[in-house]
């Protein structure tokens, strides 16, 4: 409350420690929060900005107008769940950089030529229990291309399965508190308002009813309601760019004397060898039973990722360079990068030789991509046209006379990373070691993910540039601004005024009826605006309700949880549907279609059993 002899001071002084200025009566403060609450839920909707920028500016109003203590702004950072959330974004990247995603899924896509049944069941499987304990975002976009791979594998539509992909990975991320951001931001908002701490598996059975209803709902009306159509992949197909490149075997390497097809580093599903050059001579047939001997080129196709780990190898040089390596040059000075191929002085196609890369730069190709076609036969012989792509290593001086010379334009450096495979384990151990110590209560959540973060970086799985780089700031700016919204809702007296009005509404509803329609207005609401806001709007709301109806919190804060997870509908609810959305080339219809009833199935399945699990 304002204090009378102090009102000038705080006029002039908009920043004050006390809890209003006497720009807005204490009288209006309620008034003026929900006020703009509905102009910020309004401002979600029309998207003029993005969501972060957005609840930054509403964030930015409730401080200004005092309706939000400048000491309450500062207790929001030291909120444990964004900090949780970040540090499973780098667990997950973690994951991610030492390949172990990318071996699982290729695992099934190959399981998928002799059984395809059982390669689908277990690919759903192998999702879920990814997105449980991973951010469910990086889980499909490296899955994307798994799944168009497994779908041409199948000869079915992309279409199909592309949707399924994000349904499945939301469903997932309700079997645990870690499963998803929104999961970890409602506990801590949660016990922010006075309740326990929520386990780290104490949601798993409801997820585990959810999951069923959600799949089963799939099963038979996805083959109704999906799209098949086909050739929508060329955004994903981009993702999955596969290179020409080379490989000369030197004396250290580790497979020397042995069968090509019994090397584990050419057995990968991004790697595909198609030739071996032996004496000069280039065999195509039976490369399989060739027995790797020193001096031996192998001609192969690649993915970056995997061209780039091969790359990384000990008794292996890869790409092709005709002169001399420059002189004075250490490992150091040396970058990778992508450069496309002009028409040139010369115009016409021309060969790497022609192009004399090597003799007038000092660069190595490391390997060439044609989108929709092979380059060549192999690297040196391929004819290169403009529009085609090369993977190139050099200095950085090198590559300014390159782009300076007019053969080739667009020198961005490489976005792609080798797989850290040697280190996969320890990726592993670590977020093996988090959800465990978590569920055993031996340290909270927060610092036992900071801890992991910590070995993962010391023990180099991830480096430092990428693990920052896997933290998605903007979800973060997003929860950090509508911790302080809601904080100003809190104090200002906004979400009791909410609870009173509603409560006269639902006083002498039963218990069920009430989590239906808190359910419902969650789930409604995440169609609409970002989760991480409707969390932090609707769970002191739902501990409101539950004090007024004088039943446990818990089960309606459980509903919320699931409610924001539950976006079906619309490609803009959730992030994972709009990777799809953009991958598939859907229609928003498409998600209209088999959105609508899943939200209700798997809304009615949720709502039934929170109170088996949660009693009022």
């Amino acid at each position: 409350m304002a204090h009378p002899t102090t009102g000038l001071w705080r006029l002039n002084n908009p920043f004050s420690m006390d809890m209003m200025t006497d720009l807005i009566p204490a009288d209006w403060a309620p008034f003026v929060a929900l006020g703009l609450l509905l102009v910020l839920l309004a401002a979600f909707i029309w998207e003029k900005y993005p969501p972060e920028v957005t609840a930054a500016g509403a964030a930015a109003l409730f401080i200004v107008l005092g309706l939000v203590p400048v000491d309450q702004v500062m207790t929001v950072f030291s909120n444990s769940a964004p900090i949780t959330i970040g540090a499973m974004f780098v667990l997950s990247g973690a994951l991610v950089r030492t390949g172990l995603l990318e071996a699982l899924s290729n695992r099934i896509v190959r399981a998928a030529a002799n059984r395809p049944l059982v390669a689908g069941v277990a690919f759903v499987l192998a999702t879920m229990l990814a997105s449980a304990f991973v951010n469910n975002t990086p889980v499909v976009l490296v899955l994307i291309p798994v799944v168009i791979r497994l779908a041409r594998s199948l000869d079915v539509a992309e279409t199909r399965l592309l949707i399924p992909l994000s349904y499945v990975a939301i469903l997932g991320g309700t079997l645990t508190l870690i499963g998803t951001s929104t999961n970890i931001l409602i506990s801590g908002v949660a016990t922010d308002q006075g309740l326990e701490p929520f386990g780290i598996f104490e949601i798993f059975p409801v997820g585990l009813i959810a999951i069923a209803a959600g799949v089963g709902t799939l099963a038979v009306l996805g083959p109704l309601l999906l799209p098949a159509r086909r050739g929508g992949m060329d955004n994903a197909a981009k993702r999955d760019a596969v290179y020409l490149t080379e490989v000369r075997v030197t004396d250290d390497f580790a497979g020397l004397g042995k069968p090509i097809g019994e090397i584990a580093d050419f057995a990968h599903a991004g790697v595909q060898i198609t030739g071996v050059r032996q004496g000069g001579v280039l065999r195509r047939s039976q490369l399989s039973d060739h027995i790797v001997t020193p001096g031996d080129e192998i001609v192969l196709r690649a993915t970056m990722s995997e061209l780039l780990t091969l790359h990384t190898m000990s008794g292996l040089i890869t790409g092709y360079r005709r002169g001399a390596a420059p002189t004075n040059v250490t490992e150091g000075d040396l970058v990778i990068a992508e450069a496309m191929v002009t028409a040139g002085r010369r115009g016409g196609s021309q060969t790497l030789d022609q192009m004399s890369i090597g003799y007038r730069h000092g660069m190595r190709v490391l390997g060439a991509y044609r989108h929709g076609h092979q380059v060549g036969p192999d690297l040196r012989s391929a004819r290169l046209r403009a529009a085609d792509s090369l993977l190139l290593e050099g200095t950085q001086g090198a590559f300014d006379q390159l782009s300076s010379a007019g053969d080739m334009m667009t020198v961005t450096l490489s976005s792609g990373r080798a797989y850290r495979r040697a280190r996969a384990p320890i990726a592993l151990l670590a977020l093996l070691a988090v959800v465990a110590l978590a569920a055993f209560d031996v340290a909270p959540i927060a610092v036992l993910a900071l801890v992991a973060v910590a070995a993962i970086l010391i023990l180099r799985c991830i480096d430092s540039d990428e693990a920052w780089g896997a933290i998605d700031a903007q979800i973060l700016v997003l929860i950090f601004a509508m911790l302080i919204v809601g904080v100003g809702l809190q104090e200002t007296g906004a979400v009791q005024l909410i609870v009173d009005t509603l409560a006269p509404v639902l006083n002498g509803l039963p218990p069920i009826l009430l989590l239906a329609a808190l359910y419902a207005v969650t789930s409604i609401l995440t169609e609409m605006v970002t989760n991480s806001a409707v969390a932090v709007i609707l769970t002191p709301i739902a501990v409101g309700l539950a004090a007024q109806a004088g039943i446990d919190p818990r089960p309606l804060v459980v509903a919320v949880m699931f409610g924001a997870s539950a976006s079906f509908a619309t490609p803009i609810g959730y992030q994972t549907n709009t990777l799809v959305y953009g991958a598939g080339d859907y229609r928003f219809a498409d998600f209209l279609k088999i959105g609508v009833p899943m939200n209700l199935i798997v809304g009615a399945a949720s709502v039934l059993a929170i109170p088996l699990f949660f009693p009022f």
